[in-house]
């Protein structure tokens, strides 16, 4: 496939182009900061008219794409103002995925996160591991975008039987570098409570991508996508009894798998961690 990404120049986008490309797909980048070259074209999301321009055609670059990721966002929360996060990534992701639809792109993959699922946790979750069947839960101005945008996909599929937009409540993204850090984490229970101790390798992210280009079938879907393990040697039971005790427990799991239920990304897209931060490196 011809593949549009924005935010191609971001931690996961980097990473989700390369492998992409590796696999024989040829990809677009699109962001307002980048290197310019073959396969990049600037854009600011926030003004339609250059993502409609950039995505039906750009010189000798492309003439029109097959299908379309988007990463391109304010990344997370704090990072700016809330009203600065809320006017960019809502405006962002309104102009892509209407642009899409403008020009017949039916396949949309995009990245939503895991802070609808109620993150930081202050308010413990309804039960561990948690998964996608309960209504979201956003607790910041970052998070309700992202549950605006869930919501704004429902309805643009429903508007157009053919259109695919899949959701992908994407985990703390970590590249190799990161994992160093890693072990100090078991000293505080508390410090990575946040997300129920979860993270998602950065390589095994740009995996889920490529699976719900390939498989995901018309209509809205989300899945949560993370790594197979927590970031936390202390086994999984010992860390709930200290800092959610009393939440309930469903299913078995083990002492180290991750507390954010991959299951229905494991079902539906074929979707497969490779990567730990406990592999040699």
């Amino acid at each position: 496939m011809r593949i549009a990404l924005t935010g191609s120049s971001g931690k996961l986008g980097t990473v989700v182009a390369r492998e992409l490309r590796a696999h024989g797909h040829e990809v677009i980048g699109l962001d307002v900061v980048g290197t310019r070259g073959p396969g990049f074209v600037q854009v600011d999301l926030t003004d339609y008219g250059q993502v409609i321009d950039a995505l039906a055609g750009v010189g000798d670059q492309h003439d029109g794409v097959d299908a379309l990721v988007h990463l391109g966002a304010i990344p997370a929360p704090g990072i700016r103002s809330d009203i600065a996060t809320f006017h960019n990534n809502i405006t962002a992701s309104f102009n892509v995925f209407w642009a899409a639809v403008r020009l017949g792109i039916d396949r949309i993959v995009y990245a939503s996160s895991e802070t609808v699922l109620g993150l930081p946790f202050d308010v413990p979750p309804p039960y561990i591991p948690v998964d996608e069947d309960y209504p979201a839960r956003p607790e910041s101005v970052y998070s309700l975008v992202k549950h605006l945008e869930e919501q704004l996909a429902i309805e643009l599929v429903r508007w157009n039987p053919r259109l695919s937009i899949t959701a992908l409540r994407f985990s703390n993204v970590m590249a190799p570098d990161d994992y160093d850090e890693f072990p100090s984490f078991d000293a505080d229970a508390t410090t990575r409570k946040w997300n129920l101790w979860g993270y998602i390798d950065a390589r095994d992210g740009a995996q889920a991508v490529e699976r719900a280009l390939e498989v995901a079938p018309p209509g809205f879907d989300r899945f949560i996508i993370a790594a197979a393990d927590t970031v936390m040697d202390r086994p999984n039971a010992e860390l709930i009894a200290e800092v959610f005790p009393g939440v309930e427990l469903r299913g078995e799991f083990g002492d180290h798998d991750t507390l954010l239920s991959i299951d229905k990304a494991r079902r539906l897209l074929g979707y497969d961690p490779q990567h730990s931060w406990r592999d040699p490196r």
